[in-house]
């Protein structure tokens, strides 16, 4: 089936059908995050990325997020999740409970059993985040301050030495570390510390990381998550220098349009839609496009896609709800404007699909909500095939359904 859906796309990318040898590469990357927090409101644990069969079809599982301060440290932003909660056998990747006094308990040691059980596995500590990249220009401003952030991070995440814990009591959890830093010379949340010479100190970061790295282990990994708008990757990066140092980075491939704008779009396209009234219009294959131009090796740019979606509310005037102006984000379970592709699937009114343009989307009437489905994943996966990319990201793991209909998808195509 998944030949029927190359051939499909060649044509409509304009390609001749399998120019690319679609069916040589067994290195796709099929990388997902998951979040630190999932353990309390969102009852998702490590285990659940086992036993919904995700984990099998996985190459990577990226843990989101370690922390920076402004003085070079990294640390954990919650100890209790990360490896103090003692973890229930209902909850145990091996159905092992916590044993009072072991070396590790929490998150870690379940990311260690998981890793025990698909050696194929990598884990990797993801560095920032939304919330967490406050003061990471702060901690790359001098030399003097990137090789000790440097070295913090190798010591807690890699070497495993987590405060009040013997020495070593975490190491072998991770294979490597993940730079989230959002953004380096351009704005991310509010207050962040943002400077011009952030993009040549994400370089020497980077650059300053993988040497140390390097003499740590050899088979230690660097990867990065990276902006979707030409603006910011011109304002934040030396693509193709620092594309060198890295195994490969993870483009965002959502968020592309949102509930902070005051009518509907794409959350996440795979190619430009001709209806697209903005004036800057997003799409997955401008993203690579872009990065390509600025000198990123295909095989290394790794394309992310979502599992929730982005829905507007008071949406009317047309019937299918796209461009049309909206009276604000949509009620979503853990957030306005938001909602998991597991919930989504349950939601009812009409799902408009454009093959031409990779989208998908739901409208009732009065809510609008753009998401993936496992047919768009398809496409996509079938797209990274044909360019020649890296493989997948999804963000995240939690809110794939329980038969991990988003991942396996990317799996059938990405194997």
């Amino acid at each position: 089936m998944h030949k029927k859906i190359l051939l499909a796309l060649s044509l409509l990318l304009g390609l001749t059908a399998f120019s690319v040898p679609a069916e040589a590469r067994t290195d796709f990357k099929r990388v997902a995050y998951f979040i630190q927090w999932g353990v309390y409101g969102r009852d998702y644990h490590v285990r659940d990325v086992d036993v919904t069969g995700a984990a099998a079809k996985l190459t990577h599982l990226n843990y989101a997020f370690g922390f920076v301060s402004a003085d070079a440290t990294c640390y954990s932003s919650d100890p209790w999740a990360d490896w103090q909660r003692p973890v229930p056998a209902e909850q145990s990747v091996d159905g092992v409970a916590d044993a009072p006094g072991q070396a590790l308990n929490g998150n870690l040691n379940q990311l260690r059993k998981i890793k025990a059980k698909h050696p194929g596995l990598k884990t990797m500590i993801s560095l920032g985040g939304w919330t967490g990249s406050a003061h990471f220009s702060d901690a790359v401003l001098t030399p003097e301050s990137r090789t000790k952030l440097a070295a913090s991070c190798i010591d807690l995440w890699l070497r495993g030495n987590l405060p009040g814990l013997e020495p070593g009591a975490g190491a072998g959890v991770f294979d490597g570390i993940d730079l989230d830093w959002e953004w380096p010379g351009s704005s991310g949340a509010e207050g962040n510390v943002i400077r011009p010479e952030d993009k040549r100190n994400f370089t020497l970061f980077v650059e300053e990381l993988r040497d140390q790295l390097r003499q740590f282990s050899k088979k230690a990994e660097l990867t990065a998550f990276l902006p979707a708008a030409a603006a910011k990757i011109d304002a934040g990066y030396e693509v193709r220098r620092v594309f060198k140092q890295l195994d490969f980075a993870t483009i965002q491939g959502y968020d592309l349009h949102g509930t902070w704008e005051p009518q509907t779009g794409h959350q996440s396209n795979l190619l430009t839609d001709r209806r697209d009234p903005n004036p800057v219009k997003y799409s997955v294959d401008q993203t690579v496009r872009d990065y390509l131009a600025r000198g990123a090796p295909a095989r290394k740019i790794v394309v992310g896609v979502p599992a929730y979606g982005q829905g507007w509310t008071g949406v009317t005037g047309s019937r299918d709800g796209l461009y049309q102006p909206a009276t604000g984000p949509a009620p979503g379970r853990w957030a306005p404007g938001t909602e998991d592709y597991k919930d989504l699937v349950a939601k009812p009114g009409k799902r408009h699909r454009d093959l031409r343009t990779g989208a998908m989307w739901l409208y009732d009437g009065n809510e609008f909500w753009s998401y993936d489905d496992p047919a768009i994943m398809l496409q996509k996966a079938a797209y990274i095939r044909l360019k020649g990319l890296g493989g997948s990201m999804l963000w995240s793991i939690d809110q794939d359904d329980a038969k991990a209909s988003l991942t396996s998808a990317l799996y059938t195509i990405l194997r």
